[in-house]
């Protein structure tokens, strides 16, 4: 991809299947990759790629302000910003207004607290490329998911509004929505929704009209292209890396 060479890159759920895979793929083309995660980063996987690492919660205003003055202090103004960090809660009418708070901290103020004080660093560097994850739930409705999909939805809203205000200043800004993509998350899902693994993959399989799920390193070479000059006239979109989900 072009451009991309020296990049200053923040990933959000770095440590996540989808995150880490996005982050191997820019240290392949050559980015400094810093990845933020709520988790500690136990077994160096980001020293094993040659990355930065620093523990943070997204939805803590404080951390992320701090977190980020850090990475402008020691590395560089942000480049590119990718938004992988989600919270994953499948609920209903019946859901809380506590489950409401807890995804919605994360999955929409984390993202927006991210974008807040990573934009001034692309502004002094002249321009930039944020990439909110939404998913194929930001589209349709889906039993059972209103918690997850309202947020989803959201993140796309974000992101052509977004896309509108930081025109001006050369930043680009656009939403990668993922099918079903087979990671760990997946798997956690299904182990915590009482379902079985092997019988849910075919499912999510035949939704699909390449009748498989994605791999992280397919949503992760979209990723790269979003931030690399290839995608230089492409902002306020959604690019759809979902095997034809929905055009099924």
């Amino acid at each position: 991809m072009r451009g991309l060479k020296d990049k200053i890159v923040v990933i959000t759920g770095g440590l996540g299947d989808l995150g880490y895979a996005t982050a191997v793929r820019m240290t392949e083309e050559g980015c400094r990759v810093i990845l933020f995660d709520i988790k500690p980063d136990s077994s160096n996987k980001a020293a094993a790629i040659g990355a930065y690492f620093s523990t943070v919660d997204i939805s803590n205003e404080f951390a992320v302000e701090s977190v980020c003055a850090s990475v402008e202090k020691e590395i560089g103004a942000v480049h590119i910003l990718i938004n992988t960090a989600a919270c994953f809660l499948f609920k209903g009418v019946e859901a809380t207004a506590e489950e409401w708070r807890q995804i919605n901290s994360v999955n929409i103020g984390g993202t927006s607290l991210m974008a807040k004080y990573t934009v001034p660093q692309m502004k002094k560097n002249g321009g930039g490329s944020i990439i909110n994850f939404s998913s194929v739930s930001g589209f349709v409705g889906q039993s059972n998911f209103a918690t997850y999909n309202a947020t989803k939805f959201a993140i796309r809203g974000l992101t052509k509004c977004w896309a509108q205000d930081l025109a001006p200043f050369n930043i680009r800004v656009n939403t990668l929505c993922p099918g079903y993509i087979y990671t760990k998350a997946f798997v956690d899902s299904c182990e915590k929704l009482g379902l079985n693994i092997e019988e849910e993959n075919k499912r999510a399989s035949d939704m699909h009209l390449l009748n498989r799920q994605g791999k992280p390193e397919e949503v992760a070479a979209a990723a790269a292209f979003l931030a690399s000059e290839d995608a230089s006239f492409i902002t306020g979109s959604d690019l759809l890396v979902d095997g034809g989900y929905l055009a099924k």
